[in-house]
Protein backbone atom coordinates (compact mmCIF):
# COMPACT_ATOMS: atom_id res chain seq x y z
CA UNK A 1 0.00 0.00 0.00
CA UNK A 2 1.24 3.47 -0.84
CA UNK A 3 1.39 6.37 1.60
CA UNK A 4 -2.18 7.60 1.10
CA UNK A 5 -3.49 5.80 4.18
CA UNK A 6 -0.75 6.85 6.64
CA UNK A 7 -2.72 9.84 7.93
CA UNK A 8 -6.21 8.60 7.16
CA UNK A 9 -8.63 10.21 9.59
CA UNK A 10 -6.47 13.30 10.21
CA UNK A 11 -8.66 16.33 9.49
CA UNK A 12 -6.88 19.55 8.55
CA UNK A 13 -8.63 22.89 8.22
CA UNK A 14 -6.41 24.77 5.78
CA UNK A 15 -6.60 28.59 5.63
CA UNK A 16 -3.29 29.01 3.80
CA UNK A 17 -2.45 30.59 0.46
CA UNK A 18 0.38 30.92 -2.05
CA UNK A 19 3.15 28.40 -1.17
CA UNK A 20 4.61 28.21 2.34
CA UNK A 21 1.38 26.99 3.94
CA UNK A 22 -0.02 25.06 0.96
CA UNK A 23 3.23 23.11 0.49
CA UNK A 24 2.91 21.95 4.10
CA UNK A 25 -0.69 20.81 3.85
CA UNK A 26 -0.10 19.21 0.44
CA UNK A 27 2.62 16.99 1.92
CA UNK A 28 0.17 15.83 4.58
CA UNK A 29 -2.58 15.36 1.99
CA UNK A 30 -0.29 13.07 -0.01
CA UNK A 31 0.00 10.92 3.09
CA UNK A 32 -3.74 10.63 3.49
CA UNK A 33 -4.84 13.59 5.60
CA UNK A 34 -8.21 15.09 4.71
CA UNK A 35 -7.12 18.65 3.89
CA UNK A 36 -10.05 21.03 3.49
CA UNK A 37 -8.93 24.29 1.95
CA UNK A 38 -11.04 27.31 2.93
CA UNK A 39 -11.11 29.94 0.18
CA UNK A 40 -12.67 33.26 -0.73
CA UNK A 41 -15.86 32.52 -2.72
CA UNK A 42 -15.03 35.00 -5.50
CA UNK A 43 -11.29 34.67 -6.13
CA UNK A 44 -10.06 31.80 -3.98
CA UNK A 45 -6.40 31.37 -3.07
CA UNK A 46 -4.48 34.17 -4.85
CA UNK A 47 -2.22 31.43 -6.16
CA UNK A 48 -5.03 30.34 -8.50
CA UNK A 49 -4.33 33.38 -10.67
CA UNK A 50 -0.56 33.55 -10.17
CA UNK A 51 1.14 34.33 -13.46
CA UNK A 52 -1.79 36.27 -14.85
CA UNK A 53 -5.52 35.73 -15.13
CA UNK A 54 -6.67 32.73 -17.09
CA UNK A 55 -9.84 30.75 -17.64
CA UNK A 56 -8.21 27.95 -15.65
CA UNK A 57 -6.28 27.73 -12.40
CA UNK A 58 -2.57 28.54 -12.71
CA UNK A 59 -0.04 25.72 -12.90
CA UNK A 60 1.49 27.32 -9.79
CA UNK A 61 -1.72 26.53 -7.89
CA UNK A 62 -1.81 22.95 -9.14
CA UNK A 63 1.75 22.38 -7.93
CA UNK A 64 0.93 23.12 -4.28
CA UNK A 65 -2.67 21.99 -3.85
CA UNK A 66 -2.89 18.44 -5.14
CA UNK A 67 -4.99 15.95 -3.16
CA UNK A 68 -6.95 18.62 -1.26
CA UNK A 69 -10.63 19.58 -1.10
CA UNK A 70 -11.93 23.14 -1.49
CA UNK A 71 -14.75 24.87 0.39
CA UNK A 72 -15.55 28.54 -0.21
CA UNK A 73 -16.67 30.57 2.82
CA UNK A 74 -17.33 34.30 3.12
CA UNK A 75 -15.22 35.33 6.11
CA UNK A 76 -16.78 38.81 6.08
CA UNK A 77 -20.12 37.29 7.02
CA UNK A 78 -20.63 36.42 10.72
CA UNK A 79 -22.28 33.18 9.67
CA UNK A 80 -19.18 32.38 7.65
CA UNK A 81 -16.96 32.88 10.68
CA UNK A 82 -19.27 30.69 12.74
CA UNK A 83 -19.05 28.04 10.05
CA UNK A 84 -15.24 28.06 10.24
CA UNK A 85 -15.48 27.68 14.01
CA UNK A 86 -17.84 24.72 13.59
CA UNK A 87 -15.35 23.10 11.22
CA UNK A 88 -12.53 23.85 13.67
CA UNK A 89 -14.43 22.01 16.42
CA UNK A 90 -14.15 18.80 14.41
CA UNK A 91 -10.63 19.37 13.01
CA UNK A 92 -7.40 17.92 14.33
CA UNK A 93 -5.26 20.66 12.78
CA UNK A 94 -5.95 24.25 11.74
CA UNK A 95 -3.30 26.16 9.81
CA UNK A 96 -3.10 29.71 8.45
CA UNK A 97 -0.53 32.01 6.85
CA UNK A 98 -2.46 35.27 6.52
CA UNK A 99 -0.75 38.62 7.02
CA UNK A 100 0.37 39.28 10.61
CA UNK A 101 -2.61 39.87 12.90
CA UNK A 102 -5.24 39.08 10.25
CA UNK A 103 -6.49 35.80 11.72
CA UNK A 104 -6.84 37.43 15.15
CA UNK A 105 -8.76 40.38 13.68
CA UNK A 106 -11.16 37.90 12.10
CA UNK A 107 -11.82 36.41 15.52
CA UNK A 108 -10.24 33.07 14.57
CA UNK A 109 -7.00 33.32 16.55
CA UNK A 110 -5.47 30.58 18.66
CA UNK A 111 -7.16 31.48 21.95
CA UNK A 112 -10.58 31.54 20.30
CA UNK A 113 -10.10 28.22 18.51
CA UNK A 114 -8.49 26.57 21.54
CA UNK A 115 -11.53 27.51 23.63
CA UNK A 116 -13.83 25.55 21.33
CA UNK A 117 -11.36 22.71 20.60
CA UNK A 118 -8.69 22.39 23.33
CA UNK A 119 -6.99 19.46 21.58
CA UNK A 120 -6.51 21.25 18.26
CA UNK A 121 -3.05 21.68 16.73
CA UNK A 122 -3.18 25.33 15.68
CA UNK A 123 -0.44 26.28 13.20
CA UNK A 124 0.76 29.65 11.94
CA UNK A 125 3.32 30.44 9.23
CA UNK A 126 4.57 34.03 9.12
CA UNK A 127 7.43 35.93 7.54
CA UNK A 128 9.05 36.97 10.82
CA UNK A 129 8.79 35.48 14.27
CA UNK A 130 6.99 36.68 17.36
CA UNK A 131 9.29 39.10 19.17
CA UNK A 132 11.19 40.03 16.02
CA UNK A 133 11.47 43.77 15.30
CA UNK A 134 9.96 42.92 11.89
CA UNK A 135 7.12 40.84 13.33
CA UNK A 136 4.43 42.83 11.50
CA UNK A 137 6.24 42.88 8.13
CA UNK A 138 5.00 40.97 5.11
CA UNK A 139 7.33 38.46 3.50
CA UNK A 140 7.58 36.20 0.51
CA UNK A 141 10.18 33.56 -0.26
CA UNK A 142 12.83 35.96 -1.52
CA UNK A 143 12.44 38.26 1.50
CA UNK A 144 13.00 35.33 3.84
CA UNK A 145 16.04 34.25 1.84
CA UNK A 146 17.51 37.75 2.11
CA UNK A 147 16.77 38.27 5.81
CA UNK A 148 17.57 34.68 6.79
CA UNK A 149 21.14 34.79 5.51
CA UNK A 150 20.78 32.46 2.54
CA UNK A 151 21.45 35.12 -0.11
CA UNK A 152 24.57 36.24 1.76
CA UNK A 153 26.22 32.86 1.18
CA UNK A 154 24.92 32.41 -2.38
CA UNK A 155 26.59 33.78 -5.51
CA UNK A 156 30.08 34.10 -6.93
CA UNK A 157 32.90 34.90 -4.52
CA UNK A 158 33.41 38.41 -5.89
CA UNK A 159 29.80 39.02 -6.91
CA UNK A 160 26.66 40.37 -5.22
CA UNK A 161 24.30 38.24 -3.11
CA UNK A 162 22.11 35.95 -5.19
CA UNK A 163 18.75 34.25 -4.65
CA UNK A 164 18.89 30.46 -4.99
CA UNK A 165 16.47 29.05 -7.52
CA UNK A 166 14.72 26.77 -5.02
CA UNK A 167 11.95 28.36 -2.96
CA UNK A 168 13.49 27.35 0.34
CA UNK A 169 11.83 30.23 2.18
CA UNK A 170 8.40 28.96 1.14
CA UNK A 171 8.45 25.20 0.64
CA UNK A 172 11.41 24.78 3.00
CA UNK A 173 9.39 26.47 5.76
CA UNK A 174 6.37 24.36 4.87
CA UNK A 175 8.33 21.14 5.33
CA UNK A 176 9.50 22.18 8.80
CA UNK A 177 5.90 22.87 9.78
CA UNK A 178 4.74 19.55 8.31
CA UNK A 179 7.28 17.62 10.39
CA UNK A 180 6.26 19.57 13.49
CA UNK A 181 2.56 18.86 12.87
CA UNK A 182 3.31 15.15 12.68
CA UNK A 183 5.24 15.30 15.95
CA UNK A 184 2.44 17.16 17.69
CA UNK A 185 -0.13 14.77 16.23
CA UNK A 186 1.70 11.70 17.52
CA UNK A 187 1.74 13.23 21.01
CA UNK A 188 -1.93 14.19 20.67
CA UNK A 189 -2.82 10.58 19.88
CA UNK A 190 -1.01 9.48 23.05
CA UNK A 191 -2.13 12.22 25.43
CA UNK A 192 -4.92 14.26 23.84
CA UNK A 193 -2.80 17.40 24.17
CA UNK A 194 -3.20 20.18 21.61
CA UNK A 195 -0.46 22.55 20.48
CA UNK A 196 0.19 26.01 19.10
CA UNK A 197 2.84 25.76 16.38
CA UNK A 198 4.44 28.89 14.93
CA UNK A 199 7.18 29.10 12.35
CA UNK A 200 8.67 32.18 10.70
CA UNK A 201 10.13 31.97 7.22
CA UNK A 202 13.19 33.97 8.28
CA UNK A 203 13.80 31.60 11.21
CA UNK A 204 13.38 28.57 8.94
CA UNK A 205 16.16 29.80 6.66
CA UNK A 206 18.58 29.81 9.62
CA UNK A 207 17.89 26.08 9.93
CA UNK A 208 18.97 25.51 6.33
CA UNK A 209 22.27 27.40 6.58
CA UNK A 210 23.69 25.72 9.69
CA UNK A 211 26.87 24.84 7.79
CA UNK A 212 27.46 28.55 7.21
CA UNK A 213 27.18 29.27 10.93
CA UNK A 214 29.60 26.41 11.66
CA UNK A 215 32.07 27.93 9.17
CA UNK A 216 31.69 31.34 10.84
CA UNK A 217 32.46 29.91 14.27
CA UNK A 218 35.61 28.13 13.13
CA UNK A 219 36.93 31.27 11.43
CA UNK A 220 36.94 33.52 14.51
CA UNK A 221 33.42 34.83 13.94
CA UNK A 222 33.90 36.18 10.43
CA UNK A 223 30.69 36.13 8.40
CA UNK A 224 30.45 33.13 6.09
CA UNK A 225 31.34 34.20 2.52
CA UNK A 226 29.87 33.37 -0.86
CA UNK A 227 31.57 30.48 -2.60
CA UNK A 228 29.92 30.24 -6.01
CA UNK A 229 29.22 26.63 -6.89
CA UNK A 230 31.57 25.40 -4.16
CA UNK A 231 30.61 24.59 -0.58
CA UNK A 232 30.66 27.18 2.19
CA UNK A 233 34.31 28.06 2.77
CA UNK A 234 35.30 26.94 -0.71
CA UNK A 235 36.09 23.29 -0.06
CA UNK A 236 39.23 21.70 -1.44
CA UNK A 237 39.71 21.46 -5.20
CA UNK A 238 38.59 19.95 -7.40
CA UNK A 239 35.12 21.01 -6.37
CA UNK A 240 32.47 22.79 -8.42
CA UNK A 241 31.12 22.88 -11.95
CA UNK A 242 33.41 22.20 -14.88
CA UNK A 243 32.61 22.96 -18.54
CA UNK A 244 31.62 20.16 -20.89
CA UNK A 245 31.30 19.66 -24.62
CA UNK A 246 28.34 21.46 -26.14
CA UNK A 247 28.79 24.93 -24.76
CA UNK A 248 25.16 25.33 -23.71
CA UNK A 249 24.11 27.22 -20.57
CA UNK A 250 23.94 23.98 -18.57
CA UNK A 251 26.70 21.95 -20.24
CA UNK A 252 28.61 21.44 -17.02
CA UNK A 253 29.40 18.60 -14.66
CA UNK A 254 29.77 18.98 -10.90
CA UNK A 255 32.76 17.12 -9.46
CA UNK A 256 33.42 16.88 -5.74
CA UNK A 257 36.50 15.39 -4.13
CA UNK A 258 36.18 15.16 -0.36
CA UNK A 259 38.99 16.08 2.01
CA UNK A 260 37.87 13.12 4.11
CA UNK A 261 38.37 10.76 1.14
CA UNK A 262 41.86 11.39 -0.31
CA UNK A 263 41.40 8.48 -2.73
CA UNK A 264 38.91 10.61 -4.72
CA UNK A 265 41.76 12.68 -6.19
CA UNK A 266 43.81 9.61 -7.12
CA UNK A 267 40.82 8.01 -8.79
CA UNK A 268 40.07 11.20 -10.72
CA UNK A 269 43.63 11.42 -12.01
CA UNK A 270 43.30 7.87 -13.32
CA UNK A 271 39.95 8.65 -15.01
CA UNK A 272 41.53 11.67 -16.70
CA UNK A 273 44.59 9.71 -17.77
CA UNK A 274 46.84 11.89 -15.63
CA UNK A 275 48.57 9.21 -13.61
CA UNK A 276 51.74 11.27 -14.12
CA UNK A 277 50.44 13.67 -11.46
CA UNK A 278 50.04 11.00 -8.78
CA UNK A 279 52.48 11.95 -6.05
CA UNK A 280 53.08 15.45 -7.44
CA UNK A 281 53.78 17.63 -4.39
CA UNK A 282 51.62 20.45 -5.77
CA UNK A 283 48.51 18.23 -5.52
CA UNK A 284 49.50 15.71 -2.86
CA UNK A 285 46.90 16.74 -0.25
CA UNK A 286 43.90 19.07 0.16
CA UNK A 287 46.02 21.95 1.45
CA UNK A 288 48.39 21.73 -1.50
CA UNK A 289 45.54 21.54 -4.00
CA UNK A 290 43.89 24.55 -2.39
CA UNK A 291 47.12 26.50 -2.80
CA UNK A 292 47.20 25.51 -6.47
CA UNK A 293 43.43 25.76 -7.04
CA UNK A 294 43.67 27.47 -10.45
CA UNK A 295 46.01 24.80 -11.77
CA UNK A 296 43.78 22.00 -10.46
CA UNK A 297 40.69 23.57 -12.08
CA UNK A 298 42.57 23.99 -15.38
CA UNK A 299 43.61 20.32 -15.42
CA UNK A 300 40.10 19.09 -14.70
CA UNK A 301 38.47 21.51 -17.17
CA UNK A 302 40.80 20.42 -19.99
CA UNK A 303 39.48 16.90 -19.48
CA UNK A 304 35.77 17.65 -18.96
CA UNK A 305 35.52 19.92 -22.03
CA UNK A 306 36.31 16.91 -24.20
CA UNK A 307 33.19 15.08 -22.99
CA UNK A 308 29.49 15.83 -22.86
CA UNK A 309 28.16 16.21 -19.33
CA UNK A 310 26.41 12.82 -19.27
CA UNK A 311 29.58 10.99 -20.31
CA UNK A 312 31.66 12.96 -17.81
CA UNK A 313 29.23 12.07 -15.03
CA UNK A 314 29.27 8.39 -16.00
CA UNK A 315 33.05 8.19 -16.15
CA UNK A 316 33.74 10.09 -12.95
CA UNK A 317 30.82 8.65 -11.00
CA UNK A 318 31.69 5.18 -12.24
CA UNK A 319 35.07 5.56 -10.56
CA UNK A 320 33.31 6.10 -7.21
CA UNK A 321 33.84 9.86 -7.17
CA UNK A 322 30.84 12.12 -6.47
CA UNK A 323 29.80 13.71 -9.77
CA UNK A 324 26.62 15.04 -11.33
CA UNK A 325 25.66 16.49 -14.69
CA UNK A 326 23.92 19.87 -14.41
CA UNK A 327 20.42 18.97 -15.59
CA UNK A 328 17.84 21.61 -16.42
CA UNK A 329 14.07 21.35 -15.97
CA UNK A 330 13.51 20.35 -19.60
CA UNK A 331 15.97 17.48 -19.36
CA UNK A 332 14.48 16.29 -16.08
CA UNK A 333 10.93 16.48 -17.45
CA UNK A 334 11.97 14.50 -20.53
CA UNK A 335 13.64 11.73 -18.50
CA UNK A 336 11.06 8.90 -18.52
CA UNK A 337 12.55 7.20 -15.48
CA UNK A 338 11.06 9.82 -13.14
CA UNK A 339 7.56 8.93 -14.31
CA UNK A 340 8.34 5.23 -14.36
CA UNK A 341 9.37 5.47 -10.70
CA UNK A 342 6.40 7.63 -9.72
CA UNK A 343 8.51 10.64 -8.77
CA UNK A 344 6.73 12.66 -11.46
CA UNK A 345 3.10 11.78 -11.99
CA UNK A 346 0.18 12.80 -14.16
CA UNK A 347 -2.52 14.84 -12.46
CA UNK A 348 -5.88 14.12 -14.10
CA UNK A 349 -7.38 17.61 -13.87
CA UNK A 350 -11.05 18.07 -14.88
CA UNK A 351 -10.43 21.42 -16.63
CA UNK A 352 -6.78 21.50 -17.65
CA UNK A 353 -6.51 17.83 -18.54
CA UNK A 354 -3.39 15.77 -17.96
CA UNK A 355 -0.71 17.72 -16.11
CA UNK A 356 2.60 16.10 -15.19
CA UNK A 357 4.12 17.32 -11.93
CA UNK A 358 6.55 16.27 -9.24
CA UNK A 359 4.89 14.65 -6.24
CA UNK A 360 6.05 13.46 -2.82
CA UNK A 361 9.42 11.76 -3.42
CA UNK A 362 9.39 9.36 -0.44
CA UNK A 363 8.35 5.81 -1.23
CA UNK A 364 5.99 3.92 1.04
CA UNK A 365 6.34 0.19 0.42
CA UNK A 366 8.16 0.91 -2.82
CA UNK A 367 5.78 3.52 -4.24
CA UNK A 368 5.31 7.27 -3.71
CA UNK A 369 1.77 8.48 -2.86
CA UNK A 370 -0.52 9.13 -5.83
CA UNK A 371 -1.01 12.68 -7.10
CA UNK A 372 -4.68 13.60 -7.30
CA UNK A 373 -6.17 16.79 -8.81
CA UNK A 374 -5.93 20.15 -7.10
CA UNK A 375 -9.52 21.15 -6.30
CA UNK A 376 -11.65 23.50 -8.33
CA UNK A 377 -12.74 26.55 -6.35
CA UNK A 378 -15.43 25.44 -3.89
CA UNK A 379 -15.66 22.02 -5.48
CA UNK A 380 -16.21 20.12 -2.23
CA UNK A 381 -18.41 22.50 -0.22
CA UNK A 382 -21.52 20.36 -0.06
CA UNK A 383 -19.49 17.21 0.49
CA UNK A 384 -17.39 18.59 3.38
CA UNK A 385 -20.28 20.28 5.19
CA UNK A 386 -22.18 17.02 5.03
CA UNK A 387 -19.27 14.83 6.14
CA UNK A 388 -17.64 17.09 8.76
CA UNK A 389 -20.75 18.78 10.21
CA UNK A 390 -23.63 16.47 9.21
CA UNK A 391 -25.45 19.37 7.53
CA UNK A 392 -28.43 18.32 5.44
CA UNK A 393 -29.13 19.57 1.92
CA UNK A 394 -31.58 22.24 3.08
CA UNK A 395 -29.12 23.80 5.50
CA UNK A 396 -26.36 23.83 2.91
CA UNK A 397 -28.73 25.39 0.36
CA UNK A 398 -29.62 28.12 2.87
CA UNK A 399 -25.93 28.95 3.35
CA UNK A 400 -25.40 29.04 -0.38
CA UNK A 401 -28.49 31.16 -1.06
CA UNK A 402 -27.32 33.70 1.53
CA UNK A 403 -23.80 33.73 0.00
CA UNK A 404 -22.18 32.44 3.19
CA UNK A 405 -20.61 29.69 1.11
CA UNK A 406 -19.93 29.60 -2.60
Amino acid sequence: MSGENCLAGLKILDLTQFEAGPSCTEALAWMGADVVKIENPRVGDPGRSSGGKSTHDAFYFLQYNANKRSVTINLKDPRGLDLVKDLAKTADVMIENFAPGAIERLGLGYEVIKAINPAIIFCQVKGFGAGSPFEKNLAFDMIAQACGGLMSVTGEEDGPPCKPGATIGDTGTGMLMAVSILGAYVRRLRTGQGEHLQVAMQDAILHYIRNAFAYMERTDGKAAPRAGSKTVGGGNPPIGVYPCKGGGPNDFVYIYTSAANPEHWIRLLKVMGREDLIGDARFANPAARTEHREEVDRIVSEWTIRHDKHTAMQLVGGATIPAGAVLDTRELADDPTFQQRGIRQTMKHPEIGDYVMSGWPVRFGGRPPDVKPAPLLGEHGKQVLSEWLNYDAARIADLRDNEVVG
